[in-house]
């Protein structure tokens, strides 16, 4: 049944992860990657996988990007992956086993495995991470949103949990935690819904998102990656509402 499925991840620079999530999706039918402007090898990485469909194009934000590429599968059924993610064999088994049997009207949501540097994060608002990533694109599909975007599931929508998770090498580097707070901030900042505050407040807001992560979500069981994940996230607060405010000058 996997051969009736569709995985579909965009790219941007993900050499560094996708042979990985490429390999563990060899029994599936179809892989869409729809890379938006890669530099480094990742396009001659996609093009070694036999049902690996590649294609490129324009980034519009996360929501409507993925939205784009859902449209490009071969497929109804779909399974949303980021380039840094791969599923465990115990998963696909799984799901293999419940596609037969599955309706439209249900998705499949899965255990998402958040690893630093080696080591899984199991606090730090990175664990219990359950993420909609399987689902029939003719009733559900992802939002509009910029970032951190997700599939809008409806009242009606059954959602199913089966044994396995997604590994995430959510970072591999520590660098990469500042390319993403400067991405993240730079397209979440270019929204109109997004407030503009004075500056005091913004600092607070930072403070706040390190508390939270830290002590709230437990962070310092995490250790460094808990300070680092708590520090990261409250920069990432702060760029977001500066850029904003400076934006509106």
């Amino acid at each position: 049944m996997l051969s009736e499925l569709s995985a579909v991840i965009i790219t941007r620079n993900a050499a560094a992860t996708l042979a990985r999530t490429l390999d563990s999706l060899e029994a599936l039918g179809e892989v869409v990657v729809y890379d938006n402007g890669s530099t480094d090898e990742t396009l001659e990485i996609a093009r070694r996988y036999a049902n690996v469909s590649l294609h490129q194009g324009e980034f519009f934000g996360f929501g409507p990007t993925k939205r784009h590429a859902v449209s490009l599968a071969r497929n109804d059924w779909v399974l949303s992956l980021d380039a840094d993610e791969a599923p465990t064999i115990r998963w696909l088994e799984s799901l293999a086993g419940w596609l037969p049997t599955a309706g439209p009207d249900q998705v499949v949501e899965v255990l998402r495995e958040n690893w630093l540097l080696g080591k899984p994060v199991r606090h730090s608002g990175w664990g219990n991470d359950w993420l909609v990533r399987v689902f029939h694109r003719r009733r559900h599909n992802f939002n509009d949103a910029m970032v951190h975007e997700s599939i809008a599931v409806k009242r009606t929508t059954q959602v199913v949990r089966l044994d396995g998770c997604l590994e995430h090498l959510a970072v591999t580097e520590l660098g990469q935690f500042l390319d993403k707070i400067n991405n993240y901030s730079g397209i979440r900042a270019r929204s109109d819904k997004l407030r503009v505050y004075p500056s005091g407040v913004i600092v607070l807001k930072a403070a706040f998102a390190f508390f939270r992560t830290y002590f709230l979500q437990r962070g310092f069981l995490d250790g460094w990656r808990g300070l680092v994940i708590s520090v990261a996230n409250s920069n990432g607060v702060f760029w977001k509402y500066m850029k904003r405010r400076v934006r509106d000058i």
